[in-house]
């Protein structure tokens, strides 16, 4: 009798504790959820009421159950080990701190670098530790959550049996699990329609993975296809692009004519292989050590045009908003106009190109002939401006390795570089298909006035495969070692050694050209071409997959934080770890536009 009065009175304890447990991981996500606010403040505010409703019916189901899986796995195990009160308010306090310091330090990690805390995160925070925690704050705070938690611990054990008595317990758990249903359903429809203004929060919260069912939608009969433009072209966050107002004087307007080839290796620019094109980058300013920003077209072209790391082209801010040197040229009063092959790349960011009038052109027998019929428009397209003009011009026949039907070409040779069977076969076509267009640039600049600004480049480089995915994911120096020759009119040739990238060629043609006296870090991630800069890497590629070209090494990253560090020939993996300074700069460059 008496041992089973025993045992039952231990039942009854166990009881309090875990009832007193559940609403102690209740208060902690509430806090979760004050602490969380700041996520919001990185990724911008909603605009609508959909937004708003979203965000609160998730805040609450999500924090709500990050405190419950804590409480679960740490505390609970506890609650029927040790069932003594004192012992588990102090641990459970102790591990609700823990867990409130991390979700905290995330706050800040999220905020400075746009990832959340992970291994590859808080080794580069750590390292960065001193500029993330610039206050007294930091100190002050832990000791408020710490002493927040006692008390509170402390205050519902003592109130534990009237709390009990009310029966709040079922409303909080319909409450929150309604919120919580109800944010994965309603973020299915979202994603399913891809309404941005509730998906753009998906990666806002640690540990966060909303439902998807878009192929489950698709075959009920919803259209996935569909987007909402008011929500597609909301600002997520307050965007300075420019920092400052642009101050532009007009002097003089030259033509402007840049010439962007699709996979163009710089090592391939040679005597034999493209002689008109050798010949005209040695009577013009050639830069010999010139990087694409992207592996892409999309990526590559965004670098170039609004002189930005590839990482802001994946920001859906950019679908609504256009180039600074668009604008600046159309304000000036020039005709813009691209021409280029017919494809879907030229419209997948529409802003890219919203101020300039699309020419495309077709090939019956694939991209050679589209290029050829590119070229024809081009030429009988400026005989008839009136106006100063400012044209793009977008060759794509090397991708292809294409040539046309009933071309020469030239003899084949050995490749530079150790290739295997299949690849000297490709390495061959290539050099074929660059001949080609080295004879449709001709065609073109024999037609341009030489008071024409006339700039060349590669949209990315090339390596030598069949297979186009393997090409568009390879970060090596052969796909993003790209020419760079410009023409200015009434200047003489020169040899420009240093490192440029397709970030610095907005800037130039803005200061340079279109009289634009900003600082180029109020526009752009780059510098002028004209001047060496001090920067000791290069971003290449988007926010899926980047490299950092750095002066010794090469880092190639992941969105995850997995990366892996080559030598500069891309042969050997380096088994060191990455240069945390040179990386902090990389990734608050990637967000310094949205942080003014």
């Amino acid at each position: 009798m008496i041992e089973r009065k025993k045992q039952q009175m231990t039942r009854d304890k166990v009881s309090r504790l875990v009832n007193w447990g559940h609403w102690f991981a209740f208060f902690n996500g509430i806090l979760a959820m004050l602490i969380g606010a700041r996520y919001i403040g990185s990724v911008g505010y909603p605009e609508s009421v959909i937004g708003w409703s979203y965000l609160a019916i998730s805040t609450i189901g999500h924090f709500t159950f990050l405190a419950f899986i804590v409480y679960l796995i740490f505390i609970f195990p506890i609650t029927l080990l040790l069932p003594y009160s004192k012992i588990l308010r102090g641990f459970a306090a102790f591990i609700a701190s823990i867990g409130l310091y991390a979700l905290l330090y995330d706050t800040i990690i999220y905020d400075d670098y746009g990832i959340h805390l992970s291994p590859f995160a808080f080794d580069l925070a750590w390292q960065d530790l001193n500029a993330l925690l610039h206050s007294t704050s930091y100190i002050v705070t832990p000791i408020v959550i710490v002493v927040v938690e006692l008390t509170v611990a402390n205050f519902l054990w003592k109130r534990i049996d009237k709390i009990q008595k009310k029966q709040w317990g079922n409303k909080v758990v319909l409450f929150v699990g309604i919120c919580f249903v109800s944010s994965h359903l309603l973020h299915i429809w979202a994603d399913a329609t891809n309404i941005t203004e509730i998906t753009r929060f998906d990666d806002a919260y640690p540990v966060s993975y909303p439902a998807t069912a878009r192929s489950f939608m698709e075959n009920h009969g919803i259209d996935s296809s569909m987007r909402s433009t008011e929500y597609r072209n909301t600002k997520s966050r307050n965007l300075s692009y420019p920092i400052s107002p642009m101050q532009c004087t007009v002097d003089s307007q030259p033509n402007i004519l840049v010439i962007s080839i699709d996979s163009l290796r710089a090592d391939m620019v040679d005597k034999v292989t493209m002689p008109f094109l050798s010949q005209y980058r040695n009577q013009n300013q050639r830069f010999m050590d010139h990087y694409t920003g992207g592996i892409d077209f999309e990526t590559s072209m965004f670098t170039l045009m609004y002189g930005l790391q590839g990482n802001y082209s994946d920001r859906k801010e950019f679908d609504s908003t256009s180039p600074i040197l668009t604008n600046i040229l159309t304000q000036q009063g020039y005709q813009l106009a691209m021409f280029a092959p017919k494809s879907d790349e030229y419209i997948a960011n529409s802003a890219m190109f919203n101020d300039i009038h699309m020419h495309t052109s077709e090939g019956r027998n694939g991209s050679a002939d589209a290029d050829i019929n590119t070229i024809n428009a081009v030429n009988v397209w400026q005989l008839n401006q009136t106006q100063p003009w400012f044209t793009l011009v977008n060759l794509t026949a090397p991708k292809d390795y294409d040539t046309p039907v009933g071309f020469l070409g030239i003899q084949t040779v050995k490749p530079h570089v150790a290739l295997k069977p299949a690849q000297k076969v490709l390495f061959n076509q290539y050099r074929q298909s660059l001949n080609f267009i080295d004879q449709q640039l001709a065609t073109l600049l024999d037609n341009v006035s030489d008071d024409t600004v006339v700039l060349i480049t590669g949209t990315y480089g090339q390596v030598f495969t069949s297979n186009t995915n393997d090409a568009r994911s390879n970060l090596s120096p052969d796909n993003v070692n790209v020419p760079l020759i410009i023409h200015w009119p009434n200047s003489h040739s020169n040899k420009i050694n240093y490192r440029t990238s397709h970030y610095g060629i907005a800037p130039t043609l803005l200061s340079h050209v279109l009289g634009c006296t900003n600082p180029s870090t109020d526009y752009s991630s780059g510098r002028g071409l004209l001047e060496p800069n001090n920067e000791t890497w290069v971003y290449i590629g988007d926010s899926r997959r980047f490299a950092i070209y750095q002066k010794s090494e090469i880092t190639v990253l992941d969105r995850f934080g997995k990366y892996r560090i080559y030598d500069l020939d891309y042969s050997k993996r380096l088994d060191k770890k990455l240069s945390a300074p040179e990386l902090i700069q990389v990734m608050r460059e990637g967000r310094r536009l949205f942080n003014q």
